[in-house]
């Protein structure tokens, strides 16, 4: 099998758990292509030895299987560099919650053997797609987690008004308004208030930051509808972030959100169930008094 690998390059002090995946994948025989960046800061910052591998930059690289080592930050970035590839993605979690790289260390060398057995399942994650007319946003507008439209500067909220296949939704008042796909839903999303959704659910959740009316909450809707969004800001201007890639647009840019006409492929072991990540991660249920 040939493993694309792309990690972060600023946990050295976490390098010797790349340093042990780039040696079980060597003794199962794996053809190894690698991140430029991520490679150099292994061997020439941090003196590594590794097995000889091809080298990529950017989305230049084809694989059986793309290997994240991180957060799952590095995850969404692997996502956006995988794209239309159709590329599984594996994560290995030296980041902090870890839901969509939740392969643990301690597992690494056990997941590998399960990937050469055929031992693992494949899950589908829908991704959205940002259209507008802004330069910036277009190089980028794949969203796996979430788009964002938030205040920019000025301590005064921005009024976003929103409309579901041509059709009137409401006019938000808030700092800001989230649209998360499921996979999101345990992201950003969550911790402005959202609800979480079943990663295999069609649908997207739509939900405002700190609205200015109490009345105001979330909204679950089917992932075939488009959304129209309209921004009017006192500073003439706002920040559209895509799973964290933040511009600045103008209030004359309309937004449109759809859902994409691919998903990303996220691998996860044969025992992994969701729920038992929500008990884990979040708590759920525990009685800490």
């Amino acid at each position: 099998m040939k493993f694309a690998i792309i990690g972060n390059t600023y946990q050295a002090h976490k390098s010797s758990h790349a340093e042990n995946l780039f040696h079980i994948l060597e003794q199962h025989g794996a053809e190894l292509c690698v991140c430029r960046k991520f490679y150099h800061f292994l061997t020439d910052d941090l003196h590594l030895t590794l097995p000889k591998a091809e080298l990529f930059d950017g989305e230049n690289f084809q694989a059986d299987m793309v290997v994240s080592i991180g957060g799952d930050g590095t995850f969404l970035k692997a996502a956006q560099r995988v794209g239309k590839k159709n590329i599984p993605i594996l994560g290995i979690n030296t980041g902090r919650l870890g839901f969509l790289a939740d392969i643990s260390p301690d597992d690494i060398e056990s997941t590998i053997d399960e990937i050469y057995n055929r031992k693992y399942k494949v899950e589908e994650r829908s991704v959205l797609h940002l259209k507008c007319d802004d330069v910036n946003l277009q190089q980028a507008p794949y969203a796996l987690n979430e788009i964002a439209v938030l205040k920019r500067d000025s301590s005064s909220m921005i009024s976003i008004k929103v409309a579901i296949n041509g059709a009137p939704l409401t006019t938000y008042q808030a700092d800001g308004l989230v649209i998360a796909t499921p996979t999101g839903s345990t992201a950003y999303s969550l911790s402005v208030g959202g609800p979480i959704m079943v990663p295999h659910c069609n649908t997207i959740a739509i939900t405002p930051v700190a609205p200015h009316s109490l009345n105001v909450r979330p909204i679950v809707i089917c992932d075939d509808w488009e959304l129209t969004l309209d921004v009017e800001s006192r500073s003439h201007n706002f920040l559209v972030a895509v799973d964290g890639r933040s511009e600045s647009c103008k209030e004359t840019t309309r937004l449109t959100i759809c859902k994409a006409d691919y998903s990303i492929k996220v691998v996860k072991r044969y025992n992994h169930i969701f729920f038992d990540a929500l008990r884990n991660k979040m708590m759920w249920g525990a009685d800490i008094r």
